[in-house]
């Protein structure tokens, strides 16, 4: 039989959680659990990123620029090519050009964006401006041509090519209002690269516009004008007013041409002072010195000796005058004539008239659109002169005075008239007749240059005229002095010595007709007839005795 077995034994008790059990390995701690954690999330978020950024990169994909040959910088001009593409001014649009393209260069006067699909642009060319709009358009016009559109600065040189169009409302911004170019291409020539000085907008503003209460606009001095005169000469008013005064030009010599006359050139650099060497300008001349022309007058009268008979000149007169007024330059265009005389001085003084008077008629009838640019910005009263058979107003230098005592000057300081009387008188005449053009006659010769023709009855007076608008002298003229041996004797009286000027006087030596004539300053008819109330504004750059630049 076999041995009984022993009792078994009674199963161990399972190990608690507290208790360690031999040859396992320990679980993670909360720390490293902690940490788990964030990397899961870190990399959760990075996933998330990376999601992103492929989506964006799959929505930029899709959104192709199919305008990058419709705009953008130009390669630098260096005449590489000539397509003869026809170019349109901005002047010649019109509502019956509508649907019809164009090509344009011009500056941009002004953008305005609106949102990111939209830009109005305001083109200019010279004195006229139009509205341009270049706007999405799906598969043309993308909002990355808008968005470059509309950081163009302002003043920056674009060639536009695009469609006109007819707006619902007349655009009261634009020169050109009733019509609209809507962009289709447009290319960046040039741009500032500076910071500019101020806007035209500023530049092109009235005093009364600036002026008015609760209303702030910045004012643009003129000194910084003429300092960035480039700028300056940018604005409609400045392109009207150099318009205009290329037509005085043009008037002035188309007048003379009829009547006989002929242009000449005379050196501006001279061996003597041709009036007063106060107002003379010396300047180097070799191992020497000569003189700035003050005025053409020595060659006006030597051409009348050379059988000219009839001759007119434009060019620059220099004047060493330390005078810093509102009128006075240090160089300006003198338009000249000197004629010979049948009669009487009177034929000189009769040219020079009707000179004046198909001068103004001209600006007044052909270019009413430019003096009324010029006149938003400087308002004035029209320029007014005597029209029909009365003819100019005319009076002697005494019956002048006997105007000016009858309104309260003193008679004893007015052996001259002075600027003040001068404007005194202008008003005096213009309350009177209501004219702003008129003539003063027989000058006295103590106030004349040496050259002037004594009158024949009264030796204290003179053959010599002086013409005024707005009460301002814009013309100095008289009979001179055609016989050497009075002229001489004139000369000695006014301390002049005529060996200093032989050759000069040499010329009437030869024989000479009588003549007579006058000069101009350009500048200062173009102030006065717009009344810019400064000669600065008249001038391209001005020069005065403070200014020598630009």
């Amino acid at each position: 039989m076999s041995e009984p077995q022993p009792p078994a034994q009674p199963a161990e008790t399972p190990a608690t959680a507290e208790e360690s059990i031999p040859g396992e390995a320990k679980g993670p701690s909360k720390n490293e659990l902690k940490k788990a954690a964030k990397e899961a999330e870190k990399e959760k978020k990075k996933a998330e990123r990376a999601a992103q950024q492929a989506e964006a990169a799959k929505a930029k994909e899709a959104e192709v620029d199919l305008s990058t040959e419709f705009y953008g910088k130009s390669p630098l001009h260096q005449s590489q090519s000539r397509p003869n593409r026809p170019r349109t001014q901005i002047a010649s649009l019109k509502p019956s050009l509508k649907g019809e393209k164009v090509l344009i260069r011009a500056r941009i006067q002004t953008s305005r964006a609106q949102g990111n699909k939209m830009c109005f642009l305001s083109l200019r060319q010279r004195t006229e401006t139009v509205q341009a709009l270049v706007t999405v358009t799906e598969g043309k016009i993308s909002k990355q041509m808008v968005k470059w559109t509309a950081g163009l600065q302002d003043e920056s040189v674009v060639l536009v090519e695009g469609s006109i169009t007819v707006p619902p409302e007349v655009i009261k911004s634009a020169t050109v209002g009733d019509v609209e170019i809507h962009i289709d291409q447009i290319h960046l020539i040039s741009a500032p690269d500076i910071r500019l000085p101020f806007s035209l907008d500023d530049a092109s503003r009235a005093d009364s516009e600036i002026e008015t209460p609760g209303v702030q606009f910045n004012k643009v001095l003129l000194d910084t004008r003429l300092n960035n005169r480039v700028l300056d000469l940018r604005t409609q008013t400045n392109q009207a007013v150099f318009k205009l005064q290329a037509v005085i030009g043009e008037l002035f010599r188309e007048h003379l041409v009829k009547a006989g006359f002929m242009e000449i050139h005379s050196p501006k650099i001279q061996g003597a002072a041709t009036e007063s060497g106060a107002s003379v300008f010396k300047i180097g001349y070799f191992k020497g010195e000569a003189f700035l022309a003050q005025s053409p007058q020595f060659a006006k009268q030597m051409a009348i000796a050379a059988d000219f008979e009839r001759v007119y000149e434009i060019g620059p007169v220099f004047r060493a005058e330390d005078s810093n007024t509102h009128r006075h330059l240090t160089e300006f265009i003198g338009l000249d004539l000197e004629m010979a005389i049948e009669e009487h001085y009177h034929e000189v003084m009769e040219m020079l008239d009707g000179l004046f008077l198909s001068i103004f008629k001209g600006l007044r009838d052909n270019y009413k659109k430019e003096i009324d640019v010029i006149g938003k910005q400087f308002p004035a009263d029209e320029f007014k002169w005597r029209e029909g058979p009365e003819g100019t107003l005319k009076m002697t230098f005494k019956e002048a005075v006997d105007l000016l005592v009858a309104d309260g000057v003193d008679r004893e300081i007015l052996d001259d008239i002075n600027t003040e009387n001068e404007k005194r008188l202008g008003r005096i005449i213009k309350a009177k007749y209501d004219i702003d053009y008129y003539i003063i006659d027989k000058f006295p010769m103590a106030l004349r240059p040496f050259y002037t023709m004594p009158d024949p009855e009264d030796p204290t007076l003179s053959n010599s005229y002086d013409f005024f608008m707005r009460g301002e002298e814009i013309l100095s003229g008289a009979q001179r002095i055609h016989e050497p041996g009075l002229l001489a004797e004139i000369m000695r009286s006014k301390g002049v010595d005529p060996e200093a000027l032989k050759s000069y006087v040499d010329t009437f030596r030869m024989g000479c007709p009588p003549h007579g004539g006058g000069g101009i300053g350009l500048e200062r008819v173009l102030m006065l007839f717009l009344k810019l109330n400064n000669i600065r504004r008249a001038s391209l750059f001005p020069r005065d005795p403070k200014r020598l630049d630009p």
